[in-house]
């Protein structure tokens, strides 16, 4: 019965853990909808300014796109790291953790490399290894863009005075609830536009091509800083959703195993115990 007794505590503690678990796949859900439909909203107006600002910058010189169209000779990087405050929701955040990692030892091998970790969970792992720049974790308690923009200054200011030659974001792009992709986006020096058919667009400029995109740069780079969080933190709570639905469902399946290897011993038991009554009734019989 000793056994038994274990088996009815497993069976306990797993209907424990199905309760967590469950919760919190309800949870990730609910905040999913809402980031899902911010960042969705968010990409086409994204996309489109950072497009019309590359076509732009690529028709002017280096002075006249200003400090953040130069290219210099890279020897110090800064890698922005985005991950969560929170674990639990699979390989999120490690995925961003190994990239970071591989392009440290390898793209800019050699170089002079620090890293701005955005989420404790980064920050906590990648801080044992490499330099760390600055560290942020409150954001997550209220993302708006205002509040991302003083962290996309501070970037902007730290290129131009030449602490850093080159910026690069990795974070994990939304997909869908069950697919985030690790990307890696260069964030200063702006990039040059791409050869394309739309490259050489014929746009009318007021009052001219030089202030217009002067006055783009600072609002583009704020907004791309502040959609890779956005990315970041609707990929979280899709990653968590997943990975709290997988331990549910994986919780169920334990605890039906043991349900049935617990039924099984009680049957067991009791047929032991029919036999020793009847034994014991036939010795006393004879």
């Amino acid at each position: 019965m000793a056994n038994l007794k274990e088996i009815r505590n497993r069976i306990s503690s797993i209907g424990s853990t199905m309760k967590i678990t469950s919760a919190m796949k309800m949870v990730s859900a609910a905040k999913l909808k809402k980031a899902q439909d911010a960042i969705v909203q968010m990409r086409p107006y994204s996309n489109k300014l950072t497009e019309l600002l590359q076509n732009l910058s690529a028709t002017l010189d280096s002075d006249d796109g200003g400090e953040f169209t130069e290219q210099r000779d890279i020897n110090k990087v800064l890698i922005v790291a985005i991950t969560s405050n929170r674990g639990l929701c699979g390989g999120f955040n490690s995925s961003v953790i190994k990239e970071v990692a591989k392009i440290a030892k390898t793209t800019y091998a050699g170089k002079d490399v620090s890293i701005l970790t955005i989420g404790k969970k980064g920050n906590d792992i990648l801080s044992k290894e490499h330099a760390i720049y600055k560290f942020e974790s409150d954001l997550y308690d209220e993302l708006t863009f205002e509040n991302t923009a003083v962290f996309a200054e501070d970037l902007m200011e730290q290129f131009a005075n030449g602490a850093f030659d080159h910026i690069e974001l990795v974070y994990n792009r939304f997909k869908n609830a069950a697919t985030q992709i690790v990307t890696q986006e260069q964030y200063l020096p702006i990039a040059a536009a791409e050869e394309t058919d739309e490259a050489g667009a014929d746009y009318i400029f007021e009052p001219n091509k030089e202030e217009i995109v002067k006055g783009l740069i600072p609002k583009s780079l704020k907004m791309q800083l502040y959609k890779a969080i956005r990315d970041s933190y609707a990929s979280e709570h899709g990653a968590r959703m997943t990975a709290m639905h997988k331990a549910t469902d994986n919780a169920t399946e334990l605890r039906d195993e043991l349900l049935l290897v617990y039924n099984k011993a009680r049957q067991a038991a009791i047929t032991n115990e029919i036999l020793e009554i009847v034994g014991g009734a036939e010795a006393l019989n004879n």
